[in-house]
């Protein structure tokens, strides 16, 4: 994602914070690296790198191989520089928009982790993503699907409609896209890949406590709720939005859905 101002443009990641509650996204990264077969040489694409906090179990995959991180944000590239510096030579931090990215030479794989809902375009995404394999190459993904999110969406819609926030919302704007199965097979297909699998997994993120709850929500989930509203209310917002979950009887508990997908370039 890249920084943007209240009202007008989304809001960059707060990537220290990020780093350190994404457990749910590392636990969804481990099984995607699991059905990504790789004998440790390729040269991989990080679609959506992060904190590089994911990045690094790649690398641990490729002890003879590289890997180039790609994200928008800047925030998260600046952590993934800290967290990969001892990486070398190994890793290649790119930013860039994954529709349009292009890398130096052809990767034999591309990764990615909780990154393609943040994407409208799927079309030109998964083009992109197309061109940038060498022949034979392997896409490994998981990514927000249809139904993802949306208990909690609906307690922040209600959160949104009371003071004070209502008053002081900018109209909002589409940032998510949680496509379902069938249309990103089809998609997968009209660009050119094969072998194409796609499903969707229910994956619910319960928490502890409440202000491990609040502290997600604002750091991860509300993005763009919180772009539409002044500095000053975001926190509060984050805070009525967990009130409406414990009315709504959600309690604790992001109701996650998960979009997984692999296809492969034609030789």
């Amino acid at each position: 994602m890249e920084p943007r101002k209240h009202g007008m443009r989304q809001l960059d990641w707060d990537a220290r914070t990020y780093d350190r509650v994404s457990a749910p996204q590392w636990e969804w990264a481990e099984r995607v690296l699991a059905r990504l077969p790789l004998r440790g040489d390729e040269r991989v694409m990080d679609a959506g790198c992060g904190s590089g906090r994911v990045t690094r179990l790649l690398l641990e995959r490729l002890p003879r191989g590289r890997v180039y991180a790609v994200d928008r944000s800047p925030a998260m590239l600046a952590v993934a520089r800290e967290q990969l510096a001892d990486a070398g030579e190994r890793v290649r931090l790119v930013e860039g928009d994954l529709t349009t990215v292009a890398l130096p030479e052809p990767v034999e794989a591309i990764f990615s982790n909780a990154t393609f809902h943040w994407i409208l375009d799927h079309a030109a995404l998964f083009g992109n993503l197309h061109r940038l394999l060498a022949p034979g190459g392997m896409l490994s993904a998981q990514c927000g699907g249809a139904g993802n999110v949306t208990r909690v969406r609906a307690c922040a819609d209600l959160a949104m409609t009371r003071a004070p926030f209502a008053d002081r919302a900018a109209a909002p704007i589409e940032r998510w896209r949680y496509a379902g199965p069938a249309e990103t097979a089809e998609l997968l297909s009209q660009v050119g890949f094969e072998q194409i699998e796609t499903w969707l997994e229910p994956a619910p993120a319960p928490f502890p406590d409440r202000a491990s709850y609040v502290t997600f929500l604002h750091k991860v989930v509300l993005g763009p709720y919180l772009e539409r509203l002044p500095s000053e209310l975001r926190a509060a917002f984050a805070e009525a939005t967990a009130d409406e979950a414990e009315r709504s009887g959600l309690g604790h508990e992001i109701d996650y859905v998960r979009l997984n997908l692999s296809a492969r370039r034609p030789s």
